[in-house]
């Protein structure tokens, strides 16, 4: 991408070769932007199909982003990869993501299931915090999968990170972030502190409303927890 390899000093280059690296980094990035398509694509079905046979839609949110070239950047230098696409491409497996917010947990176990069992997606990397929650009570489940993206020199595979959480942890996580942000990764330990005790309050929140849910909608298989551990 540049020939420097070290990000954090200054490159002088004159307007042509900024249009040439801006080229050259939005051609690096079209099969991303497809495949989030495709994947996007996807959930749309399966949620509207869910809708349409069983009159509930678990999910309640769906966001999607490409990095954009500073937090591309930014991370190159963080992680000490080399600033070509080979080494980018083969290092970095978040380029593309997407957010799938569900109304329980079980939900989002159950759309891992129907999205990962299509055929034409394989599964790279599972991390499930859902099981096993971070030491500061996140919870989430978190997939690397790679989809086809059938382009004009030829079909190639796109990772895309998946997220599955709740509505109350993506709360959590969305304040979490904030707070990060502001402190500048140094947030005080009193307040860390409170953080987890809000992600242990949303954790029992989810619980607790999903044991309603299944009460008031007593024997929906699609709704039972799945005690399944995933592999990391």
């Amino acid at each position: 991408m540049l020939d420097h390899p070290d990000l954090d000093v200054p490159v002088e280059m004159s307007p042509a070769q900024l249009r040439t690296v801006r080229d050259e980094l939005q051609r690096f990035l079209l099969p991303y932007r497809f495949g989030l398509a495709e994947v996007s694509t996807t959930i749309d079905i399966l949620r509207d199909e869910f809708q349409y046979l069983h009159d509930y839609n678990p999910i309640e949110h769906v966001s999607s982003r490409v990095k954009s070239a500073d937090s591309l950047v930014e991370k190159i230098a963080r992680k000490g990869i080399d600033a070509d696409f080979d080494s980018i491409r083969a290092r970095i497996t978040d380029i593309a993501g997407i957010r799938i917010t569900t109304s329980f947990t079980a939900d989002a176990y159950r759309r891992f299931d129907l999205l990962t069992t299509q055929s034409d997606i394989t599964v790279r990397r599972v991390k499930d915090y859902i099981a096993a929650p971070k030491p500061n009570g996140y919870k989430s489940l978190h997939a690397i999968i790679g989809v086809p993206v059938f382009l004009s020199t030829g079909p190639v595979e796109v990772p895309v990170e998946v997220q599955f959480r709740t509505i109350a942890m993506d709360f959590w996580a969305s304040l979490e972030h904030k707070i990060y942000y502001k402190y500048r990764q140094q947030v005080p330990g009193e307040l860390l502190a409170e953080l987890k005790d809000a992600a242990d309050s949303a954790a029992h929140l989810d619980a607790r409303m999903e044991r309603l849910h299944r009460e008031l909608h007593g024997g929906m298989r699609q709704l039972e927890a799945d005690p399944r551990v995933f592999a990391v």
